[in-house]
């Protein structure tokens, strides 16, 4: 008995001294974690308060000041990454790995930031940035801009290195995997925010990587190796056109070896008249335009496709006796214009005053109004190039621009310019395809996208409205049915709306015509194979038709002043697009401004904002 009652006894103490010692160890482990998680807090604070004085230091635009505050930042990283070390042995636990690759991740950018710097540092009065000692504003306006072009090539050394840390950062982000984190704990969401820094990350490093081989080339762009030439378009957003804007005039200008030289800037008419016939107009312009039979240049931004739009025009461009060879066009819209303005000051041209302040005659910028009165309203004697007085202010500004010294407005306009690239007011096409392949990757070069899930892109041309689109409004309201009766529905309703009175239109009277009746021809670009069930508000036949990878829904509106008018287009999703993680493409058309759009998936309103650049919104 006494032996049993031994034996009995054993496995308990044995349990009893395991349990002790589990307990002694994870309040070890405990203690240990507390302390580290302490540690590592109290470092994170130092890291942020740093974080938002290097922020600080590059909205001052001094690359020193900058390269100090980074210096900085980058020690308190490397101490704070000593302290994280300390837990990388538990990377087993997958929210360890996750800390461990994000902190590896933050190390990366950090190098990609600092190599940055040390590549510009030599030339950062070149390019935007004040710097200590500054030589650059001594020279001449055209030399400044030669100069910040032939150096091009020494401050590009780097991104090869660069891309490469970022590509290291990229990597260790997407191993994360939101999935194992809670949607939320309390009212502070967790996995939607990591989802969403993912996806950040990824379109940064996406955009790093696509500019690359552009961004390498720009020496050869800028004619380092030899002139080039380019075409500029200006497009009048006020009467909009399928990639922005009624053509209505154009510039050549050459680069060589970083010399900048403009070598014709005239109206649009003028280069229809070097033309010396014009073959019939084609369908879409003898359906919805008025009183034109004939094809003519500043008409042939006919596809919402730039490069498509490029074909149209170089069809009619080859019969010009004033044409030239060129290696790119770049279109522009009144928003450079306004832009330029606003950062460098009132500018004459032609012996006229440009603004950007508010105009009380129109409601917009005084350049609008004023170049729009010089251009458009009738005189009892002829106007000779009256577009070109567009080249002649771009020009001045131009000037302005290379005169200014960079460090006070270069880093300004570099920024609000790849703000225009992104809303699409400045549009790029080029005639090498590897070049032309790369800012089409930028989403600068006005392509109809290619796009797995769902799509839309409503493109708007006003044929012969006056200059409505100055006055006019649109908002989108777009509903999705994830099934409905076993299919994906949709429907998209545009409300238009012009608050202003008419212009006074009497030619004779000599009355400035801007707001008139908005005919507008309206084309619904969605998935291809998608069906439509109807289309209300069209005041002609509706069409139905593929093109450019898509399927197209199209009619004609027409909004009078002080009026509105709305259409309203349902239509079902081919099979071959998935419910499950439903996502939405809605592109932007160039020219437009502030639309304001709503987008609901099954009654749950997922954006509400403006349509400022191309939106992506999913469930």
């Amino acid at each position: 008995m006494r032996q049993f009652g031994f034996q009995s006894r054993k496995p308990a103490k044995l349990v009893l001294f395991v349990l002790l010692f589990l307990v002694i160890v994870l309040g070890a482990v405990g203690v240990y974690g507390f302390l580290t998680y302490k540690t590592l807090s109290g470092k994170a604070k130092v890291l942020v308060a740093s974080a938002k004085e290097l922020k600080q230091a590059f909205s001052q635009n001094d690359i020193d000041l900058v390269s100090n505050k980074l210096n900085t930042f980058s020690d308190q990283y490397k101490d704070f990454e000593r302290s994280a070390q300390s837990v990388y042995w538990a990377s087993f636990v997958p929210y360890v790995a996750d800390f461990k690759n994000g902190v590896e991740a933050g190390d990366y950018l950090i190098q990609a930031g600092q190599e940055s710097i040390k590549a510009i540092s030599p030339y950062a009065d070149l390019i935007g940035f004040k710097k200590g000692q500054v030589s650059f504003v001594e020279k001449s306006a055209e030399d400044r801009l030669e100069t910040a072009i032939l150096t091009l090539d020494k401050v590009l050394s780097k991104v090869d290195s660069i891309s490469e840390d970022i590509r290291q950062a990229e990597m260790r982000i997407d191993r994360i995997d939101p999935k194992r984190y809670p949607e939320k704990i309390g009212s502070i969401f967790i996995r939607g925010r990591i989802e969403n820094i993912q996806e950040q990350f990824k379109g940064l490093s996406s955009l790093f990587v696509d500019a690359k081989p552009l961004v390498k080339r720009l020496p050869e762009i800028f004619g380092k190796d030899g002139e080039k030439n380019y075409l500029i378009l200006f497009q009048n957003d006020k009467e909009l056109r399928a990639t922005g804007g009624f053509l209505t005039a154009y510039a050549v200008f050459t680069v060589n070896d970083g010399r900048i030289q403009i070598k014709r800037s005239e109206d649009i008419y003028t280069l229809d008249a070097s033309i010396s016939q014009h073959p019939i107009a084609p369908k879409e312009i003898l359906t919805y335009h008025k009183e034109v039979n004939s094809f003519f240049i500043r008409d042939s931004n006919l596809s919402p496709d730039v490069p498509t739009t490029v074909e149209l025009f170089n069809s009619l461009y080859a019969k010009s006796s004033e044409k030239v060879n060129y290696d790119g066009i770049i279109m522009l819209d009144t928003k450079i214009l306004v832009d330029m303005l606003t950062i460098f000051g009132d500018t004459e041209a032609r012996g006229l005053r440009f603004s950007a302040e508010t105009d009380k005659r129109c409601d917009c910028p005084q350049v609008i109004y004023t170049l729009l009165d010089e251009i458009d309203r009738p005189v009892g004697y002829i106007k000779e190039n009256r577009k070109g007085i567009l080249g002649d202010l771009m020009y001045a500004l131009f000037y302005k621009a290379i005169g200014f010294s960079p460090s006070k407005y270069w880093g300004t306009l570099v920024q609000d310019m790849f703000k225009n690239l992104q809303e699409k007011h400045i549009l790029v096409y080029f005639t090498d395809p590897d070049l032309q392949k790369s800012i089409e990757k930028l989403n600068f070069a006005g392509r109809v996208r290619e796009y797995e899930g769902d799509y839309l892109y409503v493109n708007n041309v006003n044929f012969a409205g006056a200059k409505s689109n100055l006055f006019v409004t649109q908002s989108i309201d777009s509903k999705t049915k994830l099934n409905n009766n076993g299919k994906i529905s949709r429907e998209v309703t545009i409300e238009f709306r012009n608050p202003y009175p008419a212009s006074d239109c009497n030619l004779e009277r000599g009355g400035l015509c801007l707001n008139a009746t908005l005919r507008d021809w309206i084309r619904f670009y969605v998935p291809e194979g998608s069906e439509l069930v109807s289309f209300d508000g069209s005041k002609k036949k509706v069409q139905t038709y593929d093109e450019l990878g898509k399927t197209v829904f199209e009619g004609y509106l027409e909004v009078t002043p002080q009026g509105k008018a709305q259409v309203v287009v349902s239509y079902t999703l081919p099979d071959s697009l998935s419910k499950k993680d439903y996502k939405l493409l809605i592109q932007k058309q160039p020219g437009t401004y502030s639309d304001k759009i709503k987008v609901d998936v099954d009654g749950k309103m997922i954006f509400d904002g403006v349509l400022d650049t191309d939106k992506e919104t999913r469930l």
